[in-house]
């Protein structure tokens, strides 16, 4: 069985920031995305060249086992690229088995009651036997069955399975019986990747025509990736900070913060109740004194490419801009990303990839 895969499309080797929280106080400044960044993509009061002692940036010497990339790694990142093109069919026609994805809807009952939340109303429900997560051996229960069938399923809760704050601790240690209907089971049909799966899927936003265009765009995609990468470690562990500005590590730890609360919000929670459970600490003092060494190393790296657009007297254009959004997004227009994140910010991380990018060219690969 082939378990259907999520693909995470980046637009840039350098991911965007999830920036500021809002004040408390009435006195307090409100974050937004390009709070603290001038108009031209530098952090607004900081001459970078007065803080950092530069390595040498340009020539830098990567090794070949950084930019060699092996026949495998070429062959994983197509099957992922291809992986966004896999289609479903609906079977009908054999039993279920282990590892399967298996369309089903239920009624759950304790003691002949239903309850709240052990109904699928109808909806349907795809779940993969082994890798979703279900109460008890409830999913083992279907290995064998066909579609069209409607039989009972037998579990028991586990005794610490609710709690009273979510009206359902009634269920702890309790039998229930659902009654399941299998309605079909779901097959990943991978796509074929040839000339002509590759002439029409990356044609216009790669330029592949073939299966050997494909590879080598590909390899060469990794390569980049992995110089820019290497060089990033290299100016941060090679140039010398003699004073890192309070406000560029006071910006990463708040963005860290509203990372994490948008993604409490995600999950409908309060940011004190997901720590513990999705972050492993108790508090946002714990995990910011958790993360501090994270928020320097970064605070860091964006200094560093600031003094060498400095020294360089690189300053990013509206031009840039264009260029940057036509590469990395297929479209000049970053009106979208311009509300949300707001120009400033935008120019700042053209400014760090362009100034990667100068990096790269200008490495020797050993």
């Amino acid at each position: 069985m082939h378990k259907q895969k999520k693909t995470i499309a980046f637009i840039a080797a350098i991911t965007l920031l999830i920036l500021s929280l809002t004040g408390c106080g009435p006195k307090e400044e409100v974050f937004t995305y390009s709070t603290g960044i001038s108009d031209i993509g530098r952090w607004e009061g900081i001459n970078a060249l007065e803080n950092v002692t530069l390595c040498e940036y340009e020539g830098i010497a990567v090794p070949a086992e950084i930019h060699e990339i092996s026949v495998d790694a070429v062959q994983a990142q197509i099957e992922e690229l291809a992986s966004q093109f896999i289609t479903t069919e609906e079977v009908t026609n054999r039993s279920v088995q282990d590892g399967d994805t298996v369309n089903i809807d239920y009624v759950g009952s304790v003691d002949g009651v239903e309850f709240d939340g052990g109904n699928t109303q109808g909806a349907g429900a795809d779940v993969t036997i082994g890798y979703t997560s279900y109460i008890d051996d409830f999913l083992e229960q279907l290995i064998g069955h066909m579609p069209g069938e409607t039989f009972n399923v037998e579990v028991t809760f586990p005794e610490d399975y609710g709690t009273e704050e979510s009206g359902n601790a009634h269920l702890n240690g309790k039998d229930a019986v659902f009654v399941t209907t299998i309605n079909h089971i779901v097959e990943y049909i991978d796509p074929v990747v040839d000339d002509l799966f590759v002439q029409e899927k990356f044609s216009e936003a790669k330029g592949w025509t073939t299966v050997q265009n494909m590879q080598d765009g590909v390899r060469e995609d990794l390569r980049t990736s992995a110089v820019s990468a290497y060089i990033q470690e290299y100016i941060i562990d090679n140039s010398t900070v003699t004073k890192l500005p309070d406000s560029m590590l006071d910006y990463q730890e708040k963005s860290m913060l509203r990372y994490y609360e948008e993604y409490a919000g995600y999950y409908s929670m309060e940011l004190e109740e997901f720590l513990p459970i999705y972050a492993g600490v108790a508090t946002t003092e714990e995990l910011l004194e958790n993360s501090k060494e994270s928020n320097i190393r970064t605070a860091t790296f964006y200094l560093i490419i600031q003094a060498i657009a400095e020294e360089l007297e690189v300053e990013i254009k509206d031009a840039d801009l264009r260029d940057y959004f036509i590469k990395y997004a297929g479209s000049e227009d970053y009106t979208q990303f311009k509300t949300q994140y707001g120009k400033p910010y935008l120019m700042m991380m053209v400014q760090a990839q362009n100034i990667l990018d100068h990096l790269v060219e200008k490495a020797v690969l050993q």
